[in-house]
């Protein structure tokens, strides 16, 4: 049997998506990992463009089509999910917007898959090759330690196109909980970590010399997580070939300067910390209590980073409830201030399935509900929802000014000097500029 996976890519995402290079879809490159021998697998990812996807499953002799989608990628996995019926091709969507939204999902294909699906992805191959596809599979948060699971296809690129970097994920899961946030619903509220040993062996598989490291909160919140942490990346650096890779984290650990440095050894060059907000008031409505704790500390943490090397790749949402059309630019000059090194502004935007949807639904709030078309709308750069101290256009327009901004040459030169002057390291300067230069 010969099976296509594919990342389906939303048309509007100028702006958050697209950036100077190509990362893996590292959910396909896993499912790739895991199909049984005897049958083929190609990945289509529509990072890449849309153009040839359609005319690819036409001609390429495929039993199965499986496609995971976030929610602004749904509308375009429901049009290639009917491009397919009209092939008489099977096809089974899964991913977060799957398990989100599954009786929607449901009526487009031949089968849905709820949750984390690695370990019952073998036996949906077998029943695809019996003809006996089930309309709904269950997956569930798998132990992977134990279980092995979480390895990707390192070596496996898509048919129509080749990433720039490596993807690798050493844990799952995140127990900070924001309100907006689908990562706890989908991958559970306790970071579950793969063995050291299968990560170091993937780690050094890979053909690409620079590295994202997916995890969601790569450090954690307690000191068990954190002595996890520093064993990897001892192992890293015993064991691990030299490369250079960013993950994301929380700003908590700016305060372990031992993990810092032994990140920094690691090839560390960027830790993109989540800060949303320099409003207490909006980080208690977002639920981000680490953040509440440590907002007077801000600065000094960040300066954490630097002294070990490392830069801070800050994420910054606005509109929340106490936001105006001037929060953007306030937060954007703020941050630069602090130190931040790449910053990234993106429109709060109330993903399915999450409390902050179901909140603003309540209230009637929602702006775009023309469902499954308006899903395409979710993809952080436009205001989906109806902010209580400005219009969703004003946010927009706002937004899109400091974007417009933080891409001239200036800003961009400046940003690296800056980082090379705080972290004195000419490496992670480079890194810094590369990723202000590639935002788009």
């Amino acid at each position: 049997m010969r099976i296509a996976l594919i990342n389906p890519v939303a048309r509007r995402t100028q702006g958050y998506h697209t950036i100077g290079t190509y990362i893996p879809q590292l959910g396909l490159q896993v499912l790739a990992n895991l199909v049984p021998d005897g049958h083929g697998v190609d990945i289509i990812d529509e990072v890449f463009g849309q153009r040839e996807t359609e005319s690819r499953l036409a001609k390429g002799g495929y039993d199965l089509v499986a496609l995971t989608a976030y929610t602004s990628g749904a509308t375009r996995a429901y049009e290639i999910a009917a491009a397919c019926r009209r092939l008489g091709l099977p096809t089974i969507i899964g991913g977060p917007h799957a398990s989100a939204c599954p009786d929607e999902v449901v009526s487009h294909v031949d089968s849905v898959a709820v949750g984390e699906c690695d370990e019952v992805w073998p036996q949906i191959v077998r029943d695809a090759a019996a003809g006996r596809l089930q309309p709904r599979y269950e997956g569930k948060h798998s132990d992977l330690e134990h279980t092995g699971l979480g390895r990707a296809r390192q070596e496996l690129q898509p048919i129509n196109g080749r990433y720039d970097v490596a993807a690798i994920q050493t844990s799952r899961g995140c127990p900070v909980g924001c309100e907006y946030c689908s990562v706890t619903r989908f991958n559970g509220a306790r970071i579950r970590r793969r063995r050291i040993a299968d990560i170091i062996e993937e780690w050094n598989r890979t053909p690409r010399k620079f590295i994202f490291v997916v995890d969601d909160n790569f450090f954690g919140l307690n000191r068990r997580d954190a002595e996890w942490t520093k064993e990897l990346l001892r192992a890293l650096i015993r064991y691990g070939r030299p490369r250079r890779w960013f993950s994301q984290t929380t700003i908590n650990m700016g305060d372990d300067p031992e993990a810092l440095r032994l990140a920094y050894r690691a090839g560390c060059r960027g830790m993109l910390v989540g800060f949303e907000t320099f409003n207490q008031e909006s980080l208690k409505q977002y639920h981000k209590a680490v953040n509440r704790r440590n907002l007077a500390r801000y600065p000094e943490l960040i300066r954490g980073f630097h002294r070990a090397g490392i830069a801070v790749f800050g994420g910054f949402i606005i509109g929340a409830d106490d936001d105006t059309p001037e929060t953007a630019a306030d937060t954007v000059l703020a941050a630069a201030r602090m130190g931040v090194d790449i910053i990234q502004v993106t429109n709060l935007t109330p993903l399915p399935d999450t409390r902050m949807f179901d909140r603003l639904k309540r209230e009637g709030r929602l702006l775009a509900v023309n469902y499954p078309e308006d899903w395409e709308r979710y993809t952080f750069v436009e205001t989906v929802y109806q902010p209580k101290r400005m219009t969703a256009r004003e946010l927009d327009e706002a937004i899109y000014e400091v974007r417009y901004a933080a891409v001239t040459q200036n800003w961009v030169l400046k940003r690296a000097l800056r980082t090379l002057l705080h972290t004195r390291s000419l490496s992670t300067a480079l890194f810094v500029y590369g990723m202000n230069r590639g935002w788009k």
